[in-house]
């Protein structure tokens, strides 16, 4: 409802330049990348915690792509041992935050934020702080192919939203997720294995990630040291305005591809009507806080 009575004002203010086709296609391109990176923030989120270190993730991912396939430098892979090298890369620096989260017991945001430091440093030490092109021309093309009048970008992020809808749905893992997030120990009592489950949750959130990176450096053309910053942010609204609740147990993959949606609709709009960028991040983080008001509200009321 919200979101349409947003797209209609939208529409009426930009005299319909909103719902060109152009824009509109624009519109899901950009938001299919922060699309991917929250979808990897829902699997936490459901677990009551939260993964700050995904937006440094994102950034890791494509540098040491671009690092591994860069023609402008001493060694070339092929793209597919790049792709599997830094989504191994992601998905170990997903585990470390489970690690550190469950076996260290260390608070998700101060472990994720620790992680989000550490990587940021380390893409900067080994790019020495300068973007690398010369990436190969099948994997930047990927960014702007078009199948179906839909961009490629935009099929493989409903594919992976897809996905992770049928994972949390259907399966064990999906449903334990949804268990530990309600009571984490009434999970443990019914058997719920907690460490590995965290230990997944983290490693997908990373995964995910990865695959976020690899979507922004082909669309960039180039691996980029400051890739992916902020990206945590717009994540945490997407899931939170999707329905999900930050206490865990609750969220749907549908409803954080609408949240993204919605998150990005707000920038593309006030792009169109000349709204400065720094206003519409105060305006998206007053509604991070809106959501969130508003879920525990609703959560007081129920009792």
């Amino acid at each position: 409802m919200i979101f349409a009575v947003l797209v209609v004002l939208l529409a009426v203010a930009t005299k319909g330049a909103f719902l060109s086709f152009g824009n509109i296609t624009n519109l899901l391109r950009q938001t299919s990348i922060n699309g991917v990176v929250a979808l990897a923030m829902l699997f936490v989120i459901i677990t009551g915690g939260i993964d700050l270190s995904v937006g440094a993730i994102v950034g890791i991912s494509g540098m040491v792509y671009a690092m591994l396939t860069s023609n402008r430098l001493d060694y070339q892979l092929s793209s597919v041992q790049a792709i599997l090298i830094a989504l191994s890369v992601s998905i170990l620096l997903g585990l470390a935050n489970g690690f550190a989260v469950y076996d260290m017991k260390i608070p998700p945001f101060i472990a994720t934020l620790g992680v989000m430091t550490f990587v940021r440093g380390l893409v900067m030490y080994i790019s020495g702080g300068r973007m690398i092109t010369g990436l190969p021309r099948g994997f930047t093309n990927f960014a702007s192919m078009i199948f179906l009048d839909v961009p490629a970008l935009v099929w493989l992020w409903l594919a992976i939203a897809l996905i992770s809808g049928i994972v949390l749905k259907y399966t064990k893992f999906g449903r334990n997720l949804y268990a530990i997030g309600s009571n984490r120990e009434a999970a443990r009592l019914s058997g719920v294995n907690l460490r590995l489950n965290y230990l997944f949750a983290y490693a997908v959130s990373g995964f995910l990630s990865g695959v976020a990176g690899l979507m922004l450096a082909s669309r960039l053309a180039a691996g980029v040291p400051t890739a992916g910053q902020g990206y945590e942010l717009d994540a945490i609204a997407s899931v939170v305005i999707g329905g999900a609740s930050l206490s865990g147990g609750v969220g749907t993959a549908l409803g954080t591809v609408i949240g993204a949606i919605l998150i990005q609709t707000l920038r593309n709009g006030g792009n169109l009507l000349g709204i400065d960028p720094f206003v519409m991040q105060m305006m998206i983080g007053l509604i991070i806080i809106a959501a969130v008001f508003f879920d525990q509200y609703i959560k007081a009321k129920r009792g």
